[in-house]
């Protein structure tokens, strides 16, 4: 690659039985030995990335500044935690399988085969537990993306661009023509109604504390809050 060093380095699986302290002095050692310039995690829960970032600050390490987690319109499990914690803690998300392995790309639809690739039922990673809902946010997006003279991949890929603390996202385009149509994304300007259509399809349910904490203290919510319990406009 013709350089002594990684801009980012991202630590890809939380590890529950090495003590934090080894993981993060060993990195620390790499950023400041000048091996690596930037740290970053990925598939970390919220508790453990915020233990992780209080080692890092009990003990003077390097912190983590990337948080590269699963975030698409068929899941947004993120926005629970990992995206509020992200943007409280200054750390860059960085998207990975934005178009949930294809599911998003358009070519599943509602009572219809795809010509290629996986049937719905193959798919463990992201796993579809809701196909209904999976279905109704697809064709959403591909009533948007008509009227966009766009893609349904395009239109689903610059939702996420869209999204608070969202800096980049990973495409794992097979063909050179699926990689062309993803970099057109940049140029999909979604309006707001859009952007609203397709946060209420794909919502994710309010699980505990989050239900409660909108029924009794939504009126405290801070920016990092809004980015699951941001109201439609």
């Amino acid at each position: 690659m013709r350089t002594d060093h990684v801009d980012i380095y991202h630590v890809h699986q939380w590890d529950g039985l090495t003590p934090l302290e080894e993981t993060l002095e060993t990195l620390d050692l790499l950023v400041r030995s000048g091996k690596v310039r930037y740290l970053g995690v990925s598939n970390y829960s919220g508790w453990q990335l915020m233990k992780a970032l209080c080692v890092a600050d009990t003990h003077g390490c390097q912190r983590f500044v990337s948080n590269q987690i699963y975030y698409s319109l068929e899941s947004r499990d993120a926005e629970y935690e990992l995206v509020p914690l992200s943007l409280d803690q200054g750390l860059g998300i960085m998207v990975w399988s934005p178009l949930a392995g294809g599911l998003l790309s358009g070519k599943y639809r509602r009572g219809q085969d795809a010509a290629e690739g996986r049937h719905l039922t193959e798919w463990s990673e992201p796993p579809v537990r809701n196909a209904d809902k999976l279905y109704d946010t697809i064709e959403t997006v591909v009533d948007i993306a008509s009227a966009h003279d766009a893609s349904p991949a395009q239109v689903s890929l610059a939702y996420l661009l869209a999204k608070p603390g969202v800096t980049c996202v990973v495409v794992g385009a097979r063909k050179d023509e699926q990689l062309a149509d993803n970099l057109g994304a940049l140029h999909v300007r979604l309006t707001d109604e859009d952007v609203d259509r397709l946060d209420r399809v794909s919502a994710p349910d309010l699980i505990y504390p989050h239900w409660h904490q909108a029924d009794l203290v939504a009126g405290r919510f801070s920016e990092a809050d809004l980015a699951l319990h941001r109201p439609a406009r």
